[in-house]
């Protein structure tokens, strides 16, 4: 899904603060740990926060390509290595035309997949992928459940800004500035889309108060950068690094 400080600045700096958006997009680009913001990829090492999802290491499919974390074949879904509760998170998209992936939050690493337990943020080439003809499952949409306003969304290509916010139940997605979801997980509406949802046969979806936040392999080319997250409350060491589980039944198919 901000602690105030006084400062004392210039003119153009405080210019440059109040181009700030809602949205959490910046003018000065990337946030360093003065603001409270954590930089979990920024061109570099991406392994320093982020591994597989049930995986100890770092899919060497995600590779770093002109400082965006591109994954060209399959590399499975990535996760960061903390968990967080109340956080903000922003990262810049771009997919390849007909591309797929997601963002998901508050993840659980019990399951076969992600979006078993983490709500998610649709990535997604809306003009040319299939998903794209219906606003709860286009770019922006908390996937399935409350539909994005058509528009928001930049071609395939292009570089997005996405940017989530959660504070105990109350959730804001943002998709270039533009607002589109916002949802309460405590309300009767969440829980009513949710049992009419595929999500209906997953138990422990949208239940857990903490986790990691996923990003998502649907096999389709796709990249990222500028990626961080600010924790407003409640950031939990990072989990062990996963022992293989057994052989189980497959997953269901992707969510989105």
């Amino acid at each position: 899904m901000i602690t105030a400080r006084l400062a004392i600045v210039s003119v153009p700096l405080a210019l440059s603060l109040a181009a700030c958006t809602a949205s959490g997009q910046r003018a000065s680009g990337p946030a360093g740990s003065g603001d409270g913001w954590t930089v979990l990829f920024d061109g570099g090492d991406p392994s320093a926060h982020l591994r597989g999802y049930r995986r100890a290491d770092f899919p060497a499919e995600w590779k770093v390509e002109d400082g965006a974390l591109v994954l060209r074949g399959k590399g499975g879904d990535i996760v960061t290595k903390d968990q967080y509760a109340d956080f903000e998170f922003q990262v810049e998209w771009k997919v390849a035309p007909g591309g797929n992936s997601g963002i998901m939050w508050h993840v659980s690493e019990e399951f076969g997949a992600p979006w078993e337990t983490g709500p998610e943020m649709q990535v997604l080439d809306d003009e040319r992928h299939n998903d794209g003809k219906s606003r709860l499952t286009s770019a922006g949409a908390c996937y399935a459940l409350y539909a994005a306003p058509a528009g928001a969304v930049k071609p395939a290509g292009e570089w997005n800004v996405a940017y989530i916010k959660a504070v105990g139940p109350k959730v804001v997605y943002r998709l270039n500035g533009v607002t589109t979801a916002e949802f309460d997980m405590s309300s009767k509406q969440w829980k009513d889309r949710v049992a009419g949802s595929k999500f209906a046969s997953m138990p422990n979806f949208g239940t857990r108060p903490v986790g990691h936040i996923a990003i998502q392999d649907h096999g389709d080319v796709v990249m990222f950068r500028n990626m961080r997250v600010r924790s407003l409350g409640g950031v939990a060491a990072p989990a062990p690094a996963p022992t293989p589980a057994p052989a189980a039944a497959p997953a269901p198919a992707p969510a989105g």
